[in-house]
């Protein structure tokens, strides 16, 4: 699948880091590092604006490294950018970590995953098939 994007980021395009990777890393594009406090969120502009095709979006997803080494994750993951979104493309990070984070130009902050979706039209009734869970929610099953 091609898909159109203006690059005005000083950063190469996204890339795949291996042969079946799933998501293409995301480079922070800025004049300055940003200083991320604990607790504290950002929007770190990448320089990317994208043209999906109608049907797909755009899956922005936290860095496992990140998240794990340093507590820095995406805050709304995924974040998604729909087909007829135009704007720059940036990634809201959170530190939820103790300690401050500085995230550096050029900087790998998220990755992006483009994934099909469909789109539904609601069929409104009075009751639903029962299935052998039935309501059971959070934590229904145990934890064994």
């Amino acid at each position: 699948m091609k898909i159109r994007v203006v690059k005005q980021s000083k950063h190469e395009l996204p890339q795949y880091a291996t042969e079946f990777s799933a998501g293409l890393d995301l480079r922070a594009n800025i004049d300055s590092p940003i200083e991320l406090k604990p607790l504290e969120r950002t929007l770190v502009p990448t320089g990317l604006f994208i043209e999906l095709q109608k049907g797909y979006e755009a899956q922005i997803r936290p860095r496992s490294g990140l998240a794990f080494k340093n507590g820095i994750t995406v805050l709304n993951s995924p974040g998604t950018i729909d087909a007829d979104y135009r704007g720059e493309i940036k990634v809201l990070l959170v530190n939820l970590s103790n300690t401050a984070f500085l995230i550096n130009d050029g900087e790998r902050v998220a990755q992006m995953v483009i994934a099909k979706h469909e789109q539904i039209s609601w069929e409104q009734t009075s009751a639903l098939d029962e299935t052998e869970r039935g309501a059971g929610g959070f934590g229904h099953t145990g934890t064994k």
